[in-house]
């Protein structure tokens, strides 16, 4: 990483949990009036954008233009891609689906959770689900990959940045739990364990992306599709709370056999920023 780079991480997610904040307070404020409820999505998808922007004039006002061209490849360039690796990451959200269902039958869960969902498990107003999904993930990487990780590495361990960011990602959906029709709304309104689970659940899964986001070279794309097969994964199969509760788990022993196998990667402290993003090293030749 050259000095040059200057990532500002306080500035970056105070700006963007205080931006998102606001907007969805505002958001959620609409979603339980009769009168405006209609239009409660358009600052809730504001808010959405907001770590992608700030991200974006960051990088924009950066008086080289290094940066800005390290963000435009990492977003655009398939050569970045180890499509072996990032083809077989992608299949890691949907095994931890199907092992938790497994498990969850033990413990008296129901064989009907196999099928096909036949509906969202939220409503996202005048916006289809599946495209808040998409959105959801192409907003979120575009910041949190395109700078806010980044900003973390300076003077960290790969495993410090990957946990603190996993922290950060997870308190940044908290409004969420008071916009009426959100998943996060639904799910505590049925226990607050729930929500509990849901942001554990998504710390976890904050150092799995950041960690498939780096073998791919830094890969802001690769980001963009997991997280969205993430998304998907979680809404295909029927799967009840309790189940989601067992997936924890397993991602939490997904994340502890990557870190352990990737040990010297998630150890290496980026003392510089990165200038180019073919500086991966060799860590992450073997995935497992």
């Amino acid at each position: 990483m050259s000095a040059r780079f200057n990532y500002q991480a306080k500035k970056y997610f105070l700006t963007v949990f205080a931006g998102t904040g606001i907007f969805w307070s505002v958001g959620g404020v609409m979603s339980f009036q009769p009168d405006w409820v209609d239009y409660y999505m358009l600052p809730m998808l504001l808010g959405l954008m907001v770590p992608a922007m700030v991200a974006v004039v960051l990088i924009w006002r950066q008086p080289e233009g290094a940066l800005r061209r390290d963000f435009k490849c990492r977003l655009l360039s398939l050569s970045l891609i180890r499509p072996g690796v990032f083809l077989l990451s992608l299949t890691l959200m949907p095994l931890s689906v199907l092992l938790s269902i497994v498990v969850s039958l033990g413990f008296g869960g129901s064989v009907e959770q196999f099928q096909v969902s036949d509906s969202f498990s939220f409503n996202s107003g005048f916006v289809p689900v599946l495209l808040l999904l998409f959105l959801a993930a192409l907003f979120e990487e575009l910041g949190w990959r395109g700078y806010g990780f980044e900003s973390l590495e300076k003077g960290r361990s790969f495993l410090s940045a990957s946990l603190i960011f996993g922290l950060l990602w997870s308190v940044w959906h908290l409004p969420l739990l008071w916009v009426n029709d959100s998943y996060q709304y639904e799910i505590y309104q049925l226990s607050p364990w729930y929500a509990v689970n849901f942001y554990l659940s998504t710390a976890v899964l904050g150092v799995i992306i950041s960690w498939i986001c780096h073998i791919n070279q830094r890969s802001i794309l690769v980001a963009i599709l997991f997280h969205f097969v993430v998304n998907l994964s979680q809404e295909m199969l029927s799967m009840t709370q309790q189940t989601k509760s067992v997936q924890t788990v397993v991602l939490i022993l997904f994340a502890l056999v990557i870190i352990r196998n990737q040990w010297p990667l998630f150890m290496r402290k980026r003392e510089l920023v990165i200038t180019s993003t073919r500086d991966t090293g060799s860590v992450g030749q073997n995935w497992f």
